[in-house]
C-alpha cells in the first residue's frame, strides 16, 4: 500500500510540473494587441491585431461567473463592452491592466437595486508571493470578479496591450 501511495505521489507531482511548466506559445515579439474578447463560459480570452487572432489565454475569473456583474461584491465579471483604462506595473497580483467597468448603464443597474456597481475589475497576474501557482490557479474560478492569468501572461499583455484597447467580455 505505501509503494502504491508514494508512486501515485510522485506520477502526480510528474504531471503538476509539466501541467504547469510546460512552455505555452507566448505572443510573437513585439506583438500590438488592439481588441480584447474574454468568453466567460469557456473560461478563454483572446487578443487580436488587425483581427486576427494572436493568441487565446485559459483565465480565471470571479467565484460567481455566471450572469453580469450587478453590484460590489457580488463576485462577478462584468459582461459588455470597455476599454483598457489603466496599467498598473505595481500590483498587489503583478501586473495588472484596469477595465473601465462600471460604464453608465452599470451604474443604473446598481443603483436600481440600491447597490453599488463596484470597481477595480482588472486583467491581473497571480498574488504576489504565490507565483510558483502558475497555471494551477484556472483549476477554479477564484477572483473578486476579474480575470486572472500568470505571470508570465500579464507579462506578455502589459507589454502588447494600449490604454484604449477596448474589450469585450461575452458571457
Amino acid at each position: 500500500m505505501r509503494k502504491l501511495s508514494a508512486s501515485f505521489l510522485i506520477v502526480a507531482f510528474v504531471i503538476f510540473l509539466i501541467y504547469n511548466y510546460y512552455p505555452d506559445k507566448s505572443l510573437p515579439p513585439g506583438a500590438k494587441i488592439d481588441s480584447i474578447v474574454v468568453r466567460k463560459s469557456a473560461r478563454m480570452m483572446d487578443v487580436y491585431f488587425h483581427q486576427v487572432l494572436l493568441k487565446t489565454y485559459h483565465v480565471s475569473i470571479g467565484r460567481n461567473p455566471t450572469g453580469q456583474k450587478q453590484f460590489e461584491g457580488d463576485e462577478r465579471t462584468p459582461e459588455g463592452h470597455y476599454v483598457i483604462s489603466d496599467k498598473n506595473s505595481n500590483s498587489d497580483f503583478h501586473k495588472n491592466l484596469g477595465i473601465s467597468y462600471p460604464n453608465r448603464q452599470d451604474i443604473e443597474n446598481s443603483l436600481k437595486i440600491g447597490k453599488p456597481p463596484g470597481g477595480d475589475i482588472k486583467i491581473h497576474g497571480l498574488k504576489n508571493g504565490l507565483g510558483l501557482l502558475g497555471r494551477m490557479h484556472r483549476l477554479t474560478n477564484w477572483t473578486n470578479g476579474c480575470v486572472a492569468v500568470t505571470n508570465s501572461e500579464i507579462d506578455e499583455l502589459f507589454a502588447g496591450t494600449p490604454k484604449g484597447t477596448p474589450i469585450n467580455i461575452l458571457p
